[in-house]
Order: C-alpha cells, then sequence, then structure tokens
C-alpha cells in the first residue's frame, strides 16, 4: 500500500513533531485538536521549528512554505475518512486512547492503518477496540520527533506482516531508523530507560546526593548528552509517571514504581520544562 495522506490525533509536543516530521517526508498530514486554541497552539509549533531552521539557513523558505502547506490542522475528525494511516499521540490514558481508537476505525477507510505513539501501554488492548486489530501497531516517536532519529515501532501477536512493511516504510520516509519491538510493557528504550530514571529520583529524594552531582555523574561518567534528572524535565514528570505506572501495574516489579517525590511534584503541577519548575527551575 502507497500511503499518500497521513493523520495525526493531538497537536501538542509530539504531536505536532510527528506532523511535521510527516509533512517534511512530502506526505499530505492532517492534524487534529479538541479545540481551535490547542490546535493554533501546535500549529505555531511548527512553524516556530520550521523557521528556526530557516533562520539558520538549513532550510531555504520555499521549502518550509510546501511543509506547511501540506499540514492542514482540525478540530473534525470526519476529516480521517480518507487517510491512508493515522498515528494518535493523545495523553497516556488507555480508556482515552481506546474511545480514539474506536471512533477512528469507524471514520477512516478499510485499508487505513491505525497506529498509536503510546510509550507504554498495550498496544493489542487499543487494537481489540477496533474491527481490525491486524491493521494496528505502536509507532512510538521519540522527543523533539523532528530531531531523534529513532522509530519504534510496535507489533502485536496480530499485527501483520503487510502492517508493519508499511509503517516501516513511513519510518523510513521519515528518515528515521526503525526498531522493531513486541508488544509488551514498555516495549524496548522505556523498558530500559524507566526504572534508570526512578532510581534516579529515589537517590534524590533519600538525599544519597545532589541533583546537580547525580546529573553530572551520568553525564560526564557515561557521556550521556544530559543527566537523568534533567532528562525527566525535559520529557514531562507526568509522562515518565505515567509510564512507570503502567508498566509497574503490569509487571509489579519494585524498580518501575514511581518514587512518592515524582508522585507528589507531579499533583503540584511541577512537570519539568513545559511547566516552568521541575526539578530545576525554568521560570527565566
Amino acid at each position: 500500500m502507497a500511503i499518500k495522506k497521513v493523520g495525526v490525533v493531538g497537536a501538542g509536543l509530539m504531536g505536532s513533531g510527528i506532523a511535521q516530521t510527516s509533512a517534511q517526508a512530502g506526505y499530505e498530514t492532517i492534524m487534529s485538536e479538541i479545540n481551535d486554541q490547542f490546535l493554533k497552539k501546535g500549529m505555531d509549533m511548527i512553524k516556530g521549528n520550521l523557521t528556526m531552521l530557516v533562520g539558520k539557513g538549513k532550510m531555504q523558505q520555499s521549502e518550509m512554505d510546501s511543509i506547511m502547506g501540506r499540514i492542514k490542522g482540525t478540530t473534525n475528525t470526519q476529516d480521517f475518512k480518507d487517510v491512508d494511516v493515522i498515528i494518535e499521540a493523545a495523553v497516556e490514558n488507555m480508556e482515552l486512547k481506546k474511545k480514539i481508537f474506536a471512533d477512528l476505525d469507524q471514520i477512516c477507510p478499510p485499508h487505513c492503518i491505525l497506529s498509536t505513539n503510546s510509550s507504554s501501554l498495550s498496544v493489542i488492548d487499543l487494537a481489540m477496540a477496533t474491527k481490525r486489530p491486524d491493521k494496528v501497531l505502536g509507532m512510538h516517536f521519540f522527543n523533539p520527533v523532528p530531531v531523534m532519529k529513532l522509530l519504534e515501532l510496535v507489533k502485536t501477536i496480530v499485527t501483520t506482516e503487510e502492517t508493519l512493511n508499511v509503517a516501516r516504510e513511513f519510518g523510513v520516509a521519515a528518515q528515521k531508523t526503525v526498531i522493531v519491538a513486541k508488544d509488551a510493557p514498555a516495549y524496548i528504550v522505556n523498558r530500559l530507560l524507566i526504572p534508570y530514571l526512578m532510581e534516579s529520583i529515589r537517590l534524590y529524594e533519600s538525599g544519597y546526593a545532589s541533583k546537580e552531582d547525580i546529573d553530572n555523574g551520568m553525564r560526564l561518567g557515561c557521556n550521556y548528552p544530559m543527566g537523568p534528572l534533567t532528562l525527566l524535565d525535559f520529557v514531562g514528570l507526568d509522562t515518565a509517571y505515567y509510564a512507570a505506572s503502567a508498566m509497574y501495574n503490569e509487571l509489579h516489579e519494585a524498580h518501575m514504581l514511581p518514587p512518592l517525590l515524582l508522585k507528589k511534584m507531579v499533583a503540584a503541577g511541577q512537570l519539568g520544562r513545559k511547566s516552568g519548575k521541575g526539578f530545576y527551575d525554568y521560570s527565566k
């Protein structure tokens, strides 16, 4: 199946990044949101990203205009009636995602592949909310999507090879390195990353070391681009909390349990860079 049109559900940080990446790959792209305010914010993020590339001489203005011309924003999911691939990028909430998938199943054409950008949730549970479970898989992008070179495909026990190959084709066109994981909790990357991040919080919470020393230890000792607490602020503490909770609920392994400090910070709205405060202060 040749991909001509791509749909993206959600215009937040991940959704807008996926829509930008899709349009840059040459696909006509439709990005949806629940209201005009959120949709405008997402479109503005895309325009800002591309404008920055033009300003740095990494993209011509004509190319930016072409990319923006391939992106359509909508608040009406009926506009997905003729897309070939859908990538859902809503918040990490299973019941919400199930509803989205059930609705998309009614709207999208029979050949359309439905995928989720979930970083940890069970893909087969989402697939069974549709009448086309063989055409459902995970397409897990990484933040910031236009920059990060990895696409993690998640294959369920009923996902067909044809579906997987179409998703792989999209990833290659988007200039991503594609890896394939089974539909097991947190897949590959987060199965390794989340316990590491949770342990860094526990070290800080217990007074074992300062946040600066924890971050510098991993950044300079392991040559990581950023320390774990800085990374948590970048990813979003709420995102990390929901991912860790989902993993713990599925596997009941203690090293995946979110520390109390993380739960309290999320409750207080200290979500990292996007809220202006997390483990570090970004208000200035």
